[in-house]
């Protein structure tokens, strides 16, 4: 059985870290092709936002698993109690996509209202410090090639928190700066607003598409992400929004005001 794993990540910019995980994801499967995108370090809403492009709003196909490890360890690791991270988990999106993800900071909350499986997955006792090397691409493996075994208790999707609602979630090349802002959610109308983020306060045009924004303008415009109902987007045309904004992160925060306040 061939496979496909994409990998999402937050090893850093050409860590080897992604290549020693994509061969221990091969010697577990040769057949298996595997595919990387890397996150902003610690970014799990980078993470949650690409785990449900690539898993909900790009067309599915058979052999399709996500793998995503983005495990911040965010509680204090002592001598007598070493931290080991958040649970690795099993979803089933409904669309028949496996996804096999760190149960940490907003990973799951993209992807959530599409899950109609929810479990955490059997690892040995002593995991040891590298995980995601030497334990998690086993099972990866071992769940794309339809072996179940090691799936373990049921986990409520109610505990999964629900996406931040005005926040950058990813910068791309051309420094266009996606939001997590549903076009369906976004009340202004085509004209002009503020948008407050990093510090930095510019005018903004709004429009319904790149393609009517003037040259030289920022504008908020439906985005390339979140499939049916967009995720708004800023766009420079001729430039990068993200350098106007002195170039934001994934998890800061953005406020819109019309001229109205």
């Amino acid at each position: 059985m061939s496979t496909f794993v994409h990998l999402i990540a937050d090893y850093g910019p050409a860590d080897p870290a992604f290549s020693e995980v994509v061969h221990r994801l091969t010697a577990a499967d040769p057949t298996m092709t595997v595919q990387s995108s890397e996150v902003r370090p610690f970014s799990t809403i980078a993470t949650g936002f690409w785990i449900a492009q690539l898993g909900v709003h790009n067309p599915s196909f058979d052999d399709l698993l996500i793998y995503s490890n983005t495990a911040p360890r965010t509680t204090e690791s002592t001598p007598e109690r070493a931290d080991t991270g958040g649970a690795l988990c099993y979803l089933e999106l409904d669309n028949g996509v496996p996804v096999v993800a760190v149960d940490a900071g907003y990973n799951l909350s993209f992807i959530a209202d599409h899950a109609t499986t929810f479990r955490e997955i059997e690892l040995p006792g002593d995991t040891g410090q590298f995980r995601s090397r030497d334990v998690f691409p086993r099972r990866v493996a071992e769940i794309a090639n339809g072996n179940h075994s090691s799936l373990g208790v049921e986990r409520s999707l109610d505990d999964v928190p629900a996406p931040p609602e005005s926040v950058v979630c990813h910068v791309d090349g051309y420094g266009n700066v996606k939001t997590s802002i549903r076009t369906s959610e976004f009340e202004s109308a085509v004209g002009t607003v503020t948008v407050e983020l990093n510090d930095k306060s510019r005018e903004v045009v709004v429009r319904d598409a790149v393609s009517d924004v003037p040259e030289g303008s920022i504008a908020i415009v439906p985005g390339s992400a979140g499939g049916g109902d967009p995720y708004q987007e800023l766009f420079l045309r001729g430039g990068s929004a993200a350098a106007a904004f002195g170039n934001p992160v994934p998890g800061d925060e953005l406020r819109i005001r019309s001229e109205q306040g």
